[in-house]
């Protein structure tokens, strides 16, 4: 069974070590019931595949699926909406930028003033910059969360357990493949799905390391 990581609501169901179904909560739900008998749904454990979360259901049960607001305006709205927009005007437009103070001390006012494209622009690089770290280190840290989740819940008496969470938690990609190599094939790769952001910060650093040594 092919695993990829989806941005929309999907779950993977084991039972031991084994993926028995793998998609929505009704998909998941469905298989169960037509595959599995009662002595095989007390080993059962179902995975939310984003966070790694333990998902609490009886696949005896129907799932509720979740309800969505429609995205689209009524018509009345969108006339509403419209009949309060002021009249556009001609001339430049607007690209946005909303101005604010910014309180710095002169030696930094004078490198801001040296870079190319002046004190707005490299300061609008500057925040980018930051923000993209930010997002990058929330992913990691997401990932390093849900494969602990899934890795506790299934793995939590597993030989190299204890190793693998280090490996994790250090940004160790091969060394932590190896320590759930002997896990079974479903519990590795799902537990290598899951824990993929979390180190590829490490793999470029590898990919650099191994360029500067072939020239």
């Amino acid at each position: 069974m092919e695993l990829t990581k989806s941005t929309q609501s999907k779950y993977t169901a084991f039972v031991d070590r084994h993926i028995v179904a793998a998609g929505s909560l009704g998909e998941v739900s469905a298989r169960i019931r037509q595959t599995l008998d009662e002595r095989r749904l007390a080993r059962l454990l179902i995975f939310d595949d984003r966070t790694g979360s333990q998902v609490d259901l009886d696949p005896r049960d129907e799932p509720e699926e979740p309800v969505y607001e429609s995205a689209e305006p009524s018509e009345n709205a969108a006339s509403e909406e419209q009949d309060a927009k002021p009249t556009a005007k001609v001339g430049r437009p607007k690209l946005g930028v909303v101005s604010g103070e910014v309180t710095l001390l002169p030696r930094h006012w004078e490198w801001l003033k040296s870079q190319p494209g002046g004190a707005s622009v490299t300061l609008r690089k500057l925040v980018e910059e930051a923000r993209r770290a930010g997002e990058e280190q929330a992913k990691k840290r997401e990932a390093k969360e849900a494969a602990y989740r899934f890795m506790t819940a299934i793995a939590g008496d597993f030989d190299g357990y204890e190793e693998a969470l280090r490996e994790l938690y250090a940004g160790n990609r091969e060394r932590f493949e190896r320590c759930i190599a002997n896990w079974g094939t479903d519990v590795a790769r799902y537990a290598s799905l899951l824990a993929a952001e979390a180190f590829a910060e490490s793999d470029q650093r590898g990919e650099k390391t191994h360029e500067a040594d072939r020239r």
